[in-house]
């Protein structure tokens, strides 16, 4: 299937649900660029799309650098032939309330997870501009929504990235760009395995990841395929009348009370 044939994508984040959607958009015959700050990660990405034959490019990127990101943007722009697809999946995810986090600590996970969903749309909107429009995807969080105690710098994040959604939408829908987010629940990535380790260390990891899909209606976790196959919807004609929208992809979580 090459529904995103003659497109150009831009995918910050080489792991987890960031690497997923690369690889997803990749084999729909998008011409992709895959950026993040982890070296190993990005090898791993670049190894793995040469493994199934699959046009990834991958780039170094510091999303909270704002010289860091002009260059990929430029770089992607220059080697893809523009930008139609962006996706905003790079993150980190701090523990503590904020009596905990320390603010360095705050400022970092901003800098991240709200400053770089600002950097990234700022450097490539012009250039989708150029292309007639194209698509932003942002992830943010059921954590947006309601959330765990212990997580107050991740969770204001992705709240406000849900607002940011919103505000990119509204202000360049005129220009053709469609700006939506995912708040997926409990998916099974690098950064649950953290959270795992955190919120349960006496569990194995498997053990911890069955006790969150067990919160979920559904009775387990996400993959980040699943995630993926929602951003490749998102970015592709399919979508064409969506914008400022926010895509819950929880397994039920949200649906359920807390009471029974």
């Amino acid at each position: 299937m090459n529904e995103f044939s003659g497109k150009a994508a831009l995918v910050a984040g080489t792991t987890g649900i960031g690497r997923a959607i690369a690889l997803r958009l990749a084999s729909g015959g998008a011409r992709t660029m895959a950026c993040g700050i982890d070296a190993k990660a990005n090898a791993a990405l670049y190894a793995e799309a040469a493994a199934r034959s699959l046009q990834i490019e991958v780039e170094f990127c510091d999303v909270a650098q704002p010289a860091s990101v002009d260059r990929v943007v430029a770089a992607a722009t220059e080697r893809l032939g523009g930008i139609d697809i962006l996706v905003n999946a790079a993150a980190i995810h701090p523990f503590g309330n904020v009596l905990e986090t320390d603010p360095e600590t705050w400022n970092r996970c901003m800098a991240i997870n709200v400053g770089g969903v600002y950097l990234l749309a700022r450097a490539a909107i012009p250039a989708m501009k150029k292309r007639g429009g194209g698509s932003i995807i942002n992830l943010a969080s059921v954590q947006g929504y309601a959330c765990q105690t212990g997580v107050a710098a991740y969770a204001t994040s992705k709240g406000a990235i849900l607002s940011l959604t919103r505000a990119l939408a509204l202000d360049h829908a005129a220009d053709g760009i469609r700006v939506n987010s995912i708040s997926p629940g409990s998916v099974g990535t690098p950064m649950l395995a953290t959270s795992a380790a955190h919120f349960a260390p006496e569990l194995t990891v498997e053990a911890a990841f069955a006790r969150f899909g067990g919160a979920h209606p559904l009775g387990r976790i996400g993959t980040p395929e699943e995630i993926a196959e929602v951003a490749a919807f998102l970015a592709s004609d399919r979508a064409a009348f969506c914008t400022g929208a926010d895509y819950l992809v929880d397994g039920g979580l949200l649906a359920r009370l807390g009471v029974q």
